[in-house]
């Protein structure tokens, strides 16, 4: 493999995980007997998090490229 691809996947598998830990840990905060909050700010952080990965998808997505050409005429 090369040695770009070897970082890819050590950082990948890295920031992966924590990334899993640290939504695992924010689905703590859901425990009603040590936390109290309302269902808007539930929302806020479920919002949040999806908005951040919409981001990461349309980061991963591959460029649109156009095969027609520019033309002005």
């Amino acid at each position: 493999m090369s040695a770009k691809r070897d970082n890819f996947i050590r950082l990948a598998e890295g920031r992966v995980t924590r990334a899993i830990d640290s939504i695992r840990v924010i689905g703590n905060l859901s425990n009603t007997s040590n936390y109290e909050y309302t269902e808007e700010d539930s929302k806020r952080i479920i919002d949040a998090l999806q908005s951040e990965l919409t981001a990461l998808k349309l980061q991963f997505k591959p460029k649109a490229t156009s095969k027609k050409g520019f033309k002005l005429k």
